[in-house]
């Protein structure tokens, strides 16, 4: 392209005045604060291995080469081992998505149940979870509404943990939302893939978001129908308002208190039934 000789003297001058980029760290005058402690995390994600032995998990999940991992990996009888500390940040959830965070290894635990993902989870591992779960949220004050699974973050990729998963007993302790049939009606124009979207799953995959939304609280029924489903996603928005950031539990019940001396926290308001409007 040519430029006309006139308009060289400006180009020079312009480019004379032009200041250089600054290299990166000149320029920050650095005031080293005492304010701060280290990051903790916000949510907990929950898995199944996939494998048949707690063995096989753990060659995988310490294999070099696999780089994947997890904060806490549970077997079968209920034996619980830790593989990554709580504030380090473990390779578990790997591309994933949830309430606008798209780094959601870097904002959560991640724990591993030893499940082949056809089968139930025995006992002794859910009361081995839940005594975990309680341990972690004393220690970091984790909101209800944040303990979901791989599948509600990852949707469309993930599937775990499975169908045979008891949400329903995890919330009656406190973990995750859970709201029992019969559903109210959602309002006149109640928008499904934005309650959705509010509940925490990404928007950016509507249709897989709207299967792990069924796996997890409809025990993965995707012949509900589209009114019933927009009744459950208005019945767990409620529930997310009235004690979606509540941090303490109910009493034990059914044998869960924990035998290894963590201790469950005192009651939270129960699971309650929908309230008016739409809450986001």
């Amino acid at each position: 392209m040519r430029i006309a000789a006139f308009l060289w003297p400006a180009l020079i001058a312009v480019s004379a005045c032009a200041p250089l980029a600054p290299l990166p760290g000149e320029g920050i005058r650095k005031v080293p604060s005492p304010n701060f402690d280290a990051r903790r995390a916000n949510m907990v994600i929950l898995h199944h291995t996939s494998d048949s032995t707690v063995d096989e998990a753990l060659a995988t999940l310490t294999d070099p080469e696999r780089k994947v991992s997890t904060h806490y990996l549970i077997g079968r009888d209920g034996e619980i081992v830790q593989l990554v500390e709580e504030n380090d940040r473990a390779w578990h959830a790997g591309k994933s998505w949830w309430g606008g965070n798209a780094d959601i290894n870097s904002a959560s635990i991640g724990i591993e149940l030893d499940n082949d993902g056809d089968e139930p989870f025995p006992d002794a591992q859910i009361h081995a979870l839940l005594g975990l779960l309680a341990d972690i949220r004393q220690r970091h004050g984790i909101p209800r509404a944040n303990v979901v699974g791989h599948a509600d973050v990852a949707p469309g990729r993930k599937v775990d943990p499975s169908a045979w998963f008891p949400w329903r007993r995890l919330a009656e302790h406190g973990f995750g939302l859970w709201c029992d049939e019969p559903w109210p009606p959602a309002p006149e124009g109640f928008d499904l893939p934005l309650a959705l979207t509010a509940l925490g799953y990404s928007p950016l995959t509507p249709e897989a978001s709207q299967r792990a939304f069924l796996l997890h609280y409809a025990v993965g029924n995707e012949m509900l129908p589209v009114d019933a489903q927009r009744a459950l996603a208005f019945c767990l928005l409620n529930q997310r308002a009235v004690n979606g950031s509540t941090t303490g539990m109910p009493a034990p019940a059914n044998g869960d208190s924990p035998e290894n001396g963590s201790a469950i926290s005192p009651a939270s308001p129960a699971i309650a039934p929908s309230t008016p409007g739409f809450a986001p």
